[in-house]
Formats: C-alpha cells, sequence, structure tokens
C-alpha cells in the first residue's frame, strides 16, 4: 500500500470525525440498557438509529430479532473480493447511581479529551469506528463488508447461537473484526489474543426451617449467614489464589504491568494487598479467578436478633481460555459443597457460563492488521494482550467460523472505566482506531490483488 494512499486515509478520517463524534452523541444519548428490568423501547429505538446510519451509507440492511433483543445486519457486497465482518454491540450497561456520576450519563460531555457518557466507550464507539472506516472509503471499500451489531451482548448473548444458525452464512467472511476490547494503554495499540471463560453460580445455603431468636438458641444453631460465609471462605487460599482443585491455569506474556500501575488503574486503596501468586497479568489474563458480587440477606438497617435460616450469594468464576465451562462447574460445585460446615445444607444453580477464547493470531490478516495498526499510531508497535473478563460472543463466531482469521480489537483504554460511573471514550485514540480499520480495509483489498 503505497505512502500516498495511507496519507489519504489518514486525511479523510480527520475530515470524518467531527460527524461521527456527533453520531457517536446521538446513539449515546439513547439508554439502551439491555437488562429486562429497563425499557426495552430504548433498545428498539437504538437497533433503529443504527440501522439508519447504515442505510445512510448505502449498505443493504436488516433488523433481525430471533427471541432476544434487536441485532442489526449490514451489507455491501464486492465480487470476488476478500469479506470481512465487523462486530459491535449497541446495548449498554446500567448506568448505576446517577450520583456517581460527574456529570448524566446519557448526556455526552467532554472534558480534558475525553467523551464521557454510558456506552461512549463500550460499545458504540465500536459501531462507529466500523462506519468511519467504511465513510473513509466513501461508502465502497475494497472488500465486502458485512456489519453486525448486536443488541444483547451485556446480558450474554443469548440469542446469539440462534441468529449465527439462522442469518450465520449472511456474516461468513475471510476475516472477523470484534470491537469490544481495549488497548494496552494511550497510545500503545493492542490486538486481544486470549480472553477468560466464565461460570456464574447462585449459592444457597439452609441451616433452619425457619427463624429463630438468636438468645435462645444461639450458641447451639448454626445460622446460615455464617455458614454461607465459610463456604465462600473456602474458595480461596491465604494468600488469594483460588482453592477449587484440578482448574486449568495458564502464565501470560511478559508485558511490563507492576503493582504500581494495577493500583492506579484499579482503584485498589493504599493498605489493601493484591490477591494471588505468579505475575500480575497472569492472575488478570490466565489463571482463574473467583469473586462474590452479590448477597441475599437481611439488611444491617432491617436486621432483627435472629438465626436466619437460609442465605445467598452469587459467585463469579473466571477461568483459563482452554477450560471447560461444565468441567469448571462441576469442580466448583463439588467444592461447594464439600465446604459446607456442620452438615449445612448448599445448593448450587448454574446462572450463566462462557466460554473463553485463544487465538493462534498468526498469518497475512494478523499481518495486515499488526501494519494498520503501527501507522495509525505512527509507528508504535502494537501489542498481543489478553483479557481477564469475558467476552462469549467471541467464542460463538470462532466455532461457526473456524476458517476466519478472528481479530478482537477494541477503542477502549485503562481509564475507560467501561461498566462503571464516568465511562469515557479518549477521542484521540478513537481517531487512530477509525483510521486503523479503514487501512486494515485497504489492505485486505489489496491483499487479493
Amino acid at each position: 500500500m503505497s505512502t500516498d494512499r495511507t496519507q489519504h486515509l489518514r486525511d479523510r478520517v480527520r475530515e470524518l470525525m467531527p460527524q461521527v463524534r456527533a453520531d457517536l452523541e446521538a446513539l449515546t444519548r439513547i439508554p439502551s440498557v439491555s437488562l429486562d428490568s429497563f425499557d426495552q423501547a430504548n433498545v428498539d429505538a437504538s437497533a433503529t438509529a443504527v440501522a439508519d446510519l447504515l442505510r445512510a451509507e448505502g449498505l443493504e440492511v436488516e433488523i433481525v430479532s430471533e427471541g432476544g433483543r434487536p441485532a442489526v445486519i449490514g451489507r455491501l457486497a464486492a465480487p470476488d473480493a476478500p469479506t470481512v465482518t465487523l462486530y459491535a454491540h449497541h446495548d449498554v450497561q446500567p448506568p448505576g447511581d446517577d450520583a456517581d456520576w460527574d456529570t448524566p450519563p446519557f448526556e455526552p460531555t467532554e472534558r480534558d479529551g475525553r467523551l464521557y457518557g454510558r456506552g461512549a466507550a463500550d460499545d458504540k464507539a465500536g459501531v462507529m469506528a466500523h462506519l468511519a472506516a467504511i465513510r473513509a472509503h466513501d461508502g465502497r471499500p475494497p472488500v465486502g463488508v458485512n456489519l453486525f451489531v448486536e443488541g444483547e451482548e451485556e446480558i450474554g448473548s443469548d440469542s446469539l447461537a440462534t441468529i449465527l444458525e439462522r442469518h450465520g452464512e449472511r456474516l461468513r467472511a475471510d476475516a472477523i473484526v470484534l470491537a469490544d476490547s481495549t488497548n494496552w494503554e494511550v497510545g500503545v495499540p493492542a490486538l486481544t489474543t486470549t480472553l477468560r471463560g466464565m461460570i456464574r453460580v447462585v449459592v444457597k445455603v439452609s441451616t433452619l426451617d425457619h427463624a429463630i431468636h438468636s438468645g435462645m438458641y444461639g450458641g447451639a444453631v448454626p445460622d446460615a449467614i455464617t455458614a454461607l460465609i465459610r463456604v465462600l471462605a473456602s474458595l480461596h487460599d491465604a494468600d488469594g489464589n483460588v482453592a477449587v482443585q484440578g482448574l486449568s491455569q495458564g502464565l501470560a506474556a511478559d508485558l511490563d504491568y507492576d503493582e504500581a500501575r494495577l493500583r492506579a488503574e484499579s482503584g485498589l486503596l493504599d493498605d489493601v494487598s493484591p490477591i494471588g501468586s505468579d505475575s500480575i497479568l497472569s492472575r488478570l489474563w490466565t489463571k482463574p479467578s473467583i469473586t462474590t458480587i452479590g448477597f441475599d440477606a437481611p439488611s444491617v438497617d432491617t436486621a432483627s436478633n435472629t438465626l436466619v435460616p437460609t442465605a445467598r450469594a452469587k459467585v463469579s468464576m473466571r477461568i483459563a481460555a482452554d477450560e471447560s465451562p461444565r468441567h469448571a462447574f462441576e469442580l466448583l460445585r463439588d467444592h461447594l459443597q464439600a465446604a459446607a460446615p456442620w452438615g449445612a445444607r448448599v445448593e448450587i444453580t448454574l446462572d450463566d457460563e462462557g466460554a473463553g477464547f485463544a487465538a493462534d493470531a498468526q498469518g497475512p490478516v494478523y499481518d495486515v492488521a499488526r501494519s494498520s495498526f503501527r501507522d495509525a499510531w505512527d509507528g508504535q508497535e502494537p501489542v498481543d494482550i489478553g483479557v481477564g473478563g469475558s467476552i462469549p460472543f467471541v467464542a460463538a463466531f470462532a466455532e461457526k467460523f473456524p476458517d476466519a482469521a478472528i481479530l478482537v480489537t477494541g477503542v477502549e483504554d485503562p481509564d475507560s472505566r467501561a461498566h462503571g460511573a464516568n465511562e469515557s471514550l479518549h477521542l484521540a485514540e478513537f481517531e487512530r482506531v477509525c483510521l486503523a480499520e479503514a487501512l486494515l480495509l485497504e489492505r485486505m483489498g489489496a491483499a487479493d490483488e
């Protein structure tokens, strides 16, 4: 690819950015939270807005819903050229407490070069990065393009399998770009090559058939909350490593990531120590982790002096990329049941599961991607990273399209705070993401000539 053509696309993306940003802000203003307890008319409106944007660029568009939230499929044909499928999602996480935000979550606001708002980074910026790349080619990229914008990624992609089964042939491609991950840091692009899988369970512990007076029976009769706490405490050893036996684990790439960076990015309090052993990145990316993410028991403000008969907790376990989710669930279930003190009854319910992903990130498509990143970031070499979070749809695409090169990219950086209050997008990095994808489409077409 000539230097002149690279510069042309660089100039074109820069020219397009004001409108790309305006369209991103319009999408961000739609509170498209896919959780059942929120108004799903907003998710419908978001799908319609995405479809309108795609049609405006000349794509053949259909909104599909297979028992779940609406997804948008757009297509640009290019006979006798490679085809690239571009993925993003238009649904977002709940905003949480508005008081935790410095500005309203659905009113995009710029501060210090970042655009704040729920979905501004995760993942409506992914939608707009794809559109920016198409616009940079004036709607006629030198490859065929399938654009798939999901509407329920934030609630587990339950209908994705059906969508892929019924509409998958329309998404078949030589390369699939899944824009829902992160870069290593501002100024350093990354390809995500491993993702942990996940298991989520609900643990119910029972010790009594009804609540009883704690003064009259305490000391002889166990309460369910204490029993549950002991069960949960058994999940880690004294150093904070996962104590469930038999789980797979690996070592992460040797990148520079120290405790100071972990503290800065996570908000770990000064007197609180990190947990686990091995390198920090191995703990974050390739080893299993277990977190208690919810607890059902009487609140402090409403508690009475009684022995509680039943208590529940929701437990999230991240597993190595090559671990079978079902096998991991069985190991976790057996551990929890064996840890029950005093004969307490323990019931384990599988709430959700998702497979991990590991890419063999070699070959011509990955070479093209890395060169596109390098040029978009002014010569900065991209790095291969893992992500400790789980993105089950990546494994679904890899299973459906085993011959396609899977590129997991993203618009986020360590300060984006996806899912948290004050989620934001670094605007200068976003422009580089848009340019990198425009270059990728150009070079995928040129590689076939």
